[in-house]
């Protein structure tokens, strides 16, 4: 005698070789003997043999019609073997009793399992539910089988196109349109982003990462809506000065200017005015949540997405012939030793006199005039020379405390696009990357004026017992990255006791963030802690440091991105198929006259700052590579060529690898944006401008 038996949802069935009150003991045809609990053992027979009735029931549960069973089946419970004699005959044997449960088993939507070899009908519209959904599904199926193939031979559906973004980098993997490229990615043998592009998915690579980028960040569109702007309540008095700011000819955000009063007097006050939107902007106001859901400016060559809608960015500019609302941290020198004997902190309107563009100005204001070495034939000469010199004492402070000088011997570059419409490129533009050395007069200037005020204003606030969002870090260790925080600590690479970021609030969040806390302590004093809008050990700090560190570091490697897809067009448009380069690292090279690093094929032996030339072998726009190999080993007369500078080794992993690149922490290094006319502005080593 056989036995048929169901274990972990499968059927078995074999010689039955003995039985006991609870279990009984079965031989498969594989010679195994298994014990079965008397509660699973389903059917008894005598004949056919266990492969003979598997074969022959299965043949015949294909054949029944689930429809006319579910007619047949009485409403109550029953069993399979009953279902077989109303189905087939009433004297249906162990093939079709067999066949009968087989076919219940695998219709639960017909026929709902109460363990035994016992059912129940499903009620009628459950059944007509569980069908309609089973048609969908082989409809999708169909669906995916047909977007499979099209792709496959090259062509991309209409629906697949519109999922690109979600299904290459947030797909949803249940979604049919991922499903479709996956299975012709199977049938092409090719990766999803190369079969999608010969599919003709992909519009041009600058929109591709164009639109990546916006799919990630900005998913319900970049468009800031029109605000307008906000009135200042407070009636603010009228500053006594000529201001200037020093910024490129692209930038719209004017967040700085200088002013210095009393030269010759023996105490000179040095005036830096800070553009002032927190007069207006209200923290929790709508204006301040669209701000704190962008957090920063994106900037990119050619283009850039302000934090601001336009309208507010130009109430709140520092553009010359306008007395402009700001706040003012006055700071006065002893003229001749520039000892700092104090400081004062106002919200005024300040006269803005001109705005000074350095690339203008870079080759007219230098260093010899400046120090007095050459006639100072431009605006505001005497104020600039004694900015220059404060600003060299500065630096030579900061450079004790660091422990070591600074060096910016690479130059940084600009990028400018020719050919556009002056709105959002589109990728073909011709392209003209120039090289801005770093650390000019005017960059040094704007930079340690800045940092002495982020340096001073981050203290007096903490003074007052007021909280800050301040930048830090611990030491130039490698591996020691800048981080943010609450309290105020030292920070290493730039060389000051304590650092918080307060001289752009047009651009980043942070800045506009202290600007409140600021000006709470310059109305209230030594209460300013209760009438702060953020107060000690505050969530929304913490909540605003985390969004903030997350928006700015992936900003920061777009327009890295966009900066090494411009740099690889200009190399495309003019040409160039060799290059001179400086060995990094294991193959790694710096080329001389675009701002590229890539791995060089025989170069891996080569010690660091050998001079090469390489030929170039290929360029993937998409994936933002760059090909190329040694050509030859170039002579440098003296000696090899220079070592690394400060900073180099975190700037190697510029290279790009597929579709990323990483950010540079270093403040020294990072750029202060991409104007409106795609002018990669860098930032005065080693602050911000």
């Amino acid at each position: 005698m056989y036995a048929l038996f169901e274990d972990a949802g499968k059927f078995h069935a074999g010689r039955l070789m003995s039985e006991a009150e609870s279990s009984v003991q079965v031989e498969l045809d594989s010679g195994k003997r298994v014990k079965v609990k008397q509660a699973n053992l389903l059917m008894r027979f005598d004949a056919p043999a266990p492969a003979q009735l598997f074969a022959e029931a299965q043949r015949l549960a294909g054949d029944i019609d689930l429809d006319l069973a579910w007619e047949f089946a009485p409403d109550a419970e029953f069993g399979f073997a009953e279902l077989a004699r109303d189905y087939f005959s009433a004297k249906a044997g162990a093939t079709h009793q067999a066949a009968a449960l087989f076919r219940l088993f695998e219709a639960p939507h017909y026929f709902r399992r109460l363990g035994r070899g016992q059912f129940r009908k499903a009620p009628e519209e459950t059944v007509k539910a569980a069908l309609l959904a089973i048609e969908r599904k082989k409809q999708v199926v169909a669906q995916i089988e047909a977007w499979a193939t099209e792709l496959a031979d090259g062509r991309c559906p209409p629906p697949v196109r519109d999922q690109l973004y979600r299904i290459l980098f947030k797909p949803d993997r249940n979604a049919p349109e991922y499903k479709a490229v996956v299975e012709a990615s199977k049938r092409a043998h090719r990766p999803a982003l190369a079969l999608l592009t010969a599919a003709g998915a992909i519009d041009s690579p600058y929109q591709f990462h164009w639109r990546r980028f916006v799919f990630e960040q900005f998913p319900k569109g970049v468009a800031l809506p029109e605000v307008e702007p906000p009135p200042i309540a407070d009636t603010l008095p009228l500053a006594t000065v000529q201001a200037f700011s020093i910024d490129d000819s692209a930038t719209t955000e004017i967040d700085d200017a200088l002013s210095v009063q009393g030269l010759g007097s023996g105490t000179v006050l040095l005036g830096i005015h800070i553009a002032a939107p927190g007069l207006a902007i209200t923290p929790d106001s709508p204006l301040d949540r669209l701000a704190r859901e962008r957090l920063s400016t994106v900037y990119m060559p050619g283009h850039k997405l302000t934090m601001l809608p336009d309208e507010v960015v130009a109430a709140y500019t520092l553009t010359e012939g306008r007395d402009c609302p700001a706040l003012s941290i006055y700071l006065s020198f002893d003229e001749a030793t520039l000892e700092l004997r104090g400081h004062e902190t106002r919200a005024e309107r300040v006269p803005i006199v001109a705005n000074l563009r350095h690339d203008r100005l870079d080759d007219v204001i230098t260093e010899a005039s400046l120090a007095g070495e050459s006639p100072a034939d431009y605006p505001f000469a005497p104020e600039l020379r004694f900015a220059f010199r404060l600003a060299r004492h500065l630096k030579a402070a900061r450079e004790v405390v660091r422990g070591k000088p600074e060096s910016f011997n690479r130059p940084d570059y600009t990028f400018r696009l020719v050919g556009g419409n002056g709105g959002e490129p589109t990728g073909d533009e011709q392209v003209v990357v120039s090289e801005r050395r770093r650390g000019s007069a005017l960059d040094l200037i704007v930079a340690e004026a800045m940092i002495l005020a982020n340096t001073t204003w981050g203290r007096w606030v903490a003074d007052h017992g007021v909280p800050a969002i301040y930048r830090s870090q611990a030491s130039l260790a490698p591996g020691i990255k800048v981080r943010m925080g609450t309290k105020p600590a030292p920070h290493a690479g730039i060389g000051v006791p304590q650092y918080a970021w307060s001289t752009s609030p047009l651009r980043r969040y942070v800045d506009l963030v202290n600007q409140w806390q600021i000006l709470a302590v310059a109305r209230h004093g030594r209460t300013a802690a209760l009438a702060a809008p953020f107060k000690p050990k505050d969530a929304t700090l913490f909540a605003i440091i985390s969004s903030f560190d997350a928006a700015y570091a992936a900003y920061g490697s777009f327009q890295a991105g966009m900066e090494r897809f411009w740099s690889l067009r200009a190399l495309q448009q003019q040409g160039l198929g060799e290059l001179d380069a400086a060995v990094l690292r294991d193959g790694l090279v710096r080329a001389d006259r675009l701002p590229l690093v890539f791995k060089a094929l025989g170069a891996e032996s080569l010690p660091r700052g050998a001079r090469v030339r390489v030929r170039v072998t290929g360029v993937d726009l998409l994936t933002l590579d760059l090909h190329a190999s040694l050509l030859a080993r170039l002579e440098v007369a003296g000696s090899e060529a220079a070592g690394p500078e400060e900073g180099e080794d975190a700037e190697d992993n510029e290279v790009a690898g597929p579709l990323a690149l990483a950010l540079e922490s270093d403040e020294s290094t990072a750029p202060e944006g991409v104007e409106a006319t795609g002018a990669s502005v860098p930032a005065p080593a080693p602050g911000e401008g």
